[in-house]
């Protein structure tokens, strides 16, 4: 009878862990906004475009804008029902001539984007099956982008599901999301993840004495016993607007 329950348990609880993973089509979207014109911007999505991503089967996952506050920009992502998906969802809302009138009305005094950076990324499944909102309080956000020498993403990823992210708890830092990057080049895909800190100044703590960490020292060594893995790492600490969905 033991046996019996087990086997159903295990049967029950597959497909649970099947709809856990997040398959959906990410895009990370930085507007660097002209002087003075990032409160207009911040408006506009606010009230007309987060609803028109929406109308469009565009999810809104996060807004943010850094901690630097010498740096003008908006960091924002949202996701697609699947890659295939992507241009023809965008298409259709930039064509919307409610967007069309609302970009127009916004814009009466001059452009509020100058430049926009695009990463599109798909969920890293076995370090964050899906993107887990929680209520964590008050928090900033670390988004770091690892750039990886050919060949060795899979070694970055390992490495991470069998004793970084471990270790990153061990030190108050809390995994929120791993992305694999889609290149539209077909270069090595980047790894990309957002960490949840108290603060920039817990989050540095946190970097400071994980590094530190004589555990963390024998398992880096280890791995890059065959060659370095990493070859640049770019790090932004990101404050959520109140109407971020993930804050």
């Amino acid at each position: 009878m033991k046996t019996f329950i087990s086997i159903a348990l295990i049967i029950l609880t597959l497909p649970v862990a099947a709809q856990e993973i997040d398959n959906r089509y990410f895009e990370l979207r930085t507007y660097h906004c002209h002087e003075n014109k990032r409160p207009d911007l911040i408006k506009r999505f606010k009230n007309h475009t987060m609803k028109l991503f929406g109308k469009h089967g565009i999810a809104n996952i996060a807004y943010f804008l850094p901690v630097n506050k010498d740096d003008n920009s908006l960091v924002y992502i949202i996701a697609y029902p699947n890659k295939s998906s992507r241009d023809s969802l965008w298409n259709s809302f930039a064509s919307d001539p409610e967007w069309q009138r609302v970009a127009k009305k916004s814009e009466e005094n001059g452009p509020l984007v100058e430049k926009v950076d695009q990463v599109f990324m798909t969920i890293t499944p076995e370090l964050s099956p899906s993107i887990k909102h929680g209520k964590y309080g008050k928090r900033v956000f670390e988004l770091r982008t690892y750039y990886c020498f050919p060949g060795k993403l899979g070694n970055l990823r390992t490495r991470f599901e069998d004793h970084t992210r471990t270790l990153f708890e061990k030190f108050g830092m809390s995994n929120v999301v791993y992305w694999t990057s889609d290149e539209k080049d077909n270069s090595q895909s980047k790894l990309v993840y957002l960490l949840g800190h108290k603060s920039e100044q817990e989050g540095l703590a946190s970097f400071k004495a994980f590094r530190a960490d004589p555990e963390w020292q024998k398992v880096s060594k280890k791995s890059e016993e065959n060659g370095k893995i990493v070859e640049k790492v770019i790090s932004v600490y990101l404050e959520p607007l109140p109407f971020s969905p993930l804050k």
